[in-house]
């Protein structure tokens, strides 16, 4: 059933790439949107939220017919000190958990009744060549381990009774942001090339279809726990490099050893290298249909 007209939905990560697409899309359609932000509050769509220390307005959830999380310090964004792996972790499972407690402790009938929470296809850690979709276990290693702890924080709001979808979302191509916005600007340049030896699986999905599968998780009343967001057909990072080059008419003559990338990268760098080759079966058993299932497409959409 699909979510009413004007209906109320919470958005933290508003800011972030899928964020402030999903966000877009939403007020287009006449949604109401609001914006849990770490600052104090400057508009009247925005909440004050601190999920390091488990803080929330809790009155600025009132209301709201969703939530939808997608804070987070991104992954790629610097080289994985213990640091920093920490704040990855801190940001979303403390956040996760901020937010399902936050839905708990309200009222029956002033909850949400859906509760879209990100997580990662990094769950199922390095596959090789073996697909994978939602039944899979998860694999080894800080990703995977991230992963599992940041699931299990939406316990409370599961066990108040809030419909909760656990969204494992592959690599968006974007060129705006994100891992793969990283990856124009060197192939424009003609500095692209394959990333060790190119026969790991990338699971992508395009920005496009990200935003329209969260929405399809939001109206979808059947559906729950995790959803691969994920296109149907994973490119290996050979096709992905001939891809690129084809797109954007540029060659791919660079190849980057695996070594390299390690030394580079560190512990970052074995993530890279890694391969998954993910499903998305409940999403398209549940009838949803992209509109950019193969890498090409998506690399033309992203322009």
């Amino acid at each position: 059933m699909a979510m009413a007209a004007a209906s109320r939905i919470a958005v933290a990560g508003a800011s972030g790439l899928i964020g402030s697409a999903l966000v877009r899309s939403l007020t287009a359609d006449g949604h109401e949107v609001v914006r849990l932000v770490r600052r104090a509050p400057r508009t009247a769509d925005e909440v004050r939220w601190d999920p390091e220390r488990r803080s929330v307005d809790a009155a600025g959830l009132a209301g709201c017919d969703a939530v939808v999380n997608l804070a987070g310090a991104g992954l790629g964004d610097r080289r994985w000190t213990p640091a920093y792996k920490e704040r990855i972790r801190a940001g979303r499972v403390e956040g996760t958990a901020t937010l399902a407690g936050a839905m708990a402790a309200m009222e029956p009938g002033e909850r949400p009744r859906v509760f879209v929470n990100g997580s990662a296809i990094g769950f199922y850690g390095d596959t090789g060549d073996r697909v994978v979709d939602e039944s899979a276990p998860p694999g080894e290693g800080f990703v995977p381990s991230l992963c599992v702890e940041w699931e299990a924080a939406v316990a409370p709001a599961r066990e108040a009774g809030v419909r909760t979808v656990l969204a494992r979302t592959g690599l968006v191509v974007a060129a705006g942001g994100g891992a793969w916005g990283r990856l124009f600007p060197l192939f424009r340049a003609g500095l692209g090339g394959r990333l060790g030896d190119g026969r790991q699986y990338w699971s992508f999905i395009a920005l496009h279809d990200e935003v329209a599968a969260l929405r399809h998780l939001l109206d979808t009343d059947g559906l729950s726990g995790p959803c691969n967001l994920t296109a149907p057909h994973p490119a290996t990072n050979r096709e992905v490099t001939a891809a690129m080059g084809q797109v954007l008419r540029r060659p791919t003559p660079f190849a980057v050893p695996a070594p390299v990338l390690r030394a580079v990268l560190g512990e970052m760098g074995g993530e890279v290298l890694g391969s998954a080759r993910v499903r998305p079966t409940r999403l398209l058993e549940s009838g949803f249909r992209f509109a950019f299932p193969e890498v090409r497409e998506a690399i033309r959409a992203a322009l």
